[in-house]
């Protein structure tokens, strides 16, 4: 199939009316950005002359900002710490017109800062300061009830997950609880290693590494991706599957229909970092907008094929969205297939 104009215009038009809940791991991503002219006499690295740097919302704090650079509004429900990472983070939800008050603070654990230094374009090298385990019971009850709280007043709900141990599975458990009894979309941006967890949710996003993975099986066909992803439809009882596919595009796997593959948009890759945030973002507020979850798809590709051309975690506006859909219709590129055409 192929979205028209008109229908494009149609879906866009309705964002911005929808309340998003987003659940998951918070982080504050950090870029030092330099040039290479010389090895360290040190040791055989590149010595990086920092020119200058940059802050920016990271895991489900940056699924927040897709959501709300997109018109809708999103009600962050996640854990900081208590230290100078969680008051900048605190600044920067505040810049994008994000809420804190569904957060929760952990004296017992730091805020994840990731830092990348950046050289010519390219990362040199990431340092992460975080905790990862599992959440105290007593905060996860306090997370669940912040949870609940936001759940009475959203369209749909987003888990990010990146296994900093927000997610844990009770935590799950209970959250799901909730979102079956108030029927509300629910997608979910996956840890490996916690796939097989999340059940009889709406949609779930894993790349091609991770659905692998949690099927025990490299894709390196297209007959291995359809194998993987008919399977993982079924065991997890998901009503849908987004394969994303780097390079190849996505792969959407529905109950009860055949799959449907869509060619990448991208023009430029600078930097895939946060792509998955603003591929669940922009399927979300599709869907909530009035979309099929095909056309939803369509709409989270585009999206993508945006913010991969940044340096660094990013953002897509409806109005860049309406012109990248738009420009892929003049082209005829803005076409799904019922065959990948490619290797996977």
């Amino acid at each position: 199939m192929s979205l028209s104009a008109e229908r494009i215009a149609e879906v866009i038009a309705r964002l911005g009316k929808a309340r998003v809940l987003i659940l998951g791991d918070i982080m504050l991503d950090e870029y030092l950005f330099g040039r290479v002219d010389r090895i360290s006499p040190e040791a055989p690295v590149p010595v990086v002359e920092i020119s200058h740097d940059k802050l920016l919302l990271g895991g489900a704090a940056n699924v927040a900002a897709n959501i709300r650079a997109l018109g809708d509004e999103p009600l962050l429900v996640g854990v900081v710490g208590e230290d100078e990472a969680a008051v900048k983070l605190s600044q920067l939800l505040k810049q994008h017109g994000i809420g804190a008050d569904y957060c929760v603070c952990d004296r017992s654990r730091q805020t994840t800062i990731k830092t990348r230094i950046m050289a010519h374009s390219q990362q040199v090298v990431r340092a992460d300061r975080e905790n990862r385990h599992e959440l105290h019971p007593d905060v996860e009850r306090m997370v669940l009830a912040k949870f609940t709280a936001a759940a009475e007043s959203v369209n749909a709900v987003i888990i990010s997950d990146y296994g900093k141990g927000v997610i844990t599975l009770s935590l799950l458990n209970s959250v799901m609880e909730v979102c079956r009894k108030r029927g509300l979309f629910v997608a979910v941006d996956p840890k490996e290693t916690h796939f097989h967890n999340y059940k009889r949710v709406s949609l779930i996003t894993p790349n091609h590494h991770e659905a692998g993975f949690a099927a025990g099986r490299r894709i390196v066909s297209e007959a291995d991706l359809i194998d993987v992803g008919n399977s993982l439809l079924r065991e997890l009882e998901a009503r849908s599957i987004l394969i994303t596919r780097g390079p190849d595009g996505m792969s959407l796997f529905e109950q009860d229909a055949e799959p449907t593959h869509i060619p990448t948009f991208a023009r430029k890759v600078f930097d895939v970092t946060g792509a998955g945030d603003t591929v669940i973002a922009a399927f979300v507020a599709a869907v909530c907008a009035g979309a099929t979850l095909v056309e939803a798809a369509i709409v989270a590709n585009a999206g993508a094929g945006i913010t991969v051309g940044e340096v660094g975690t990013a953002t897509v506006s409806s109005a860049e969205l309406y012109a990248e859909l738009l420009r892929n219709v003049k082209n005829g590129t803005l076409v799904t297939r019922g065959s990948t055409g490619t290797q996977a």
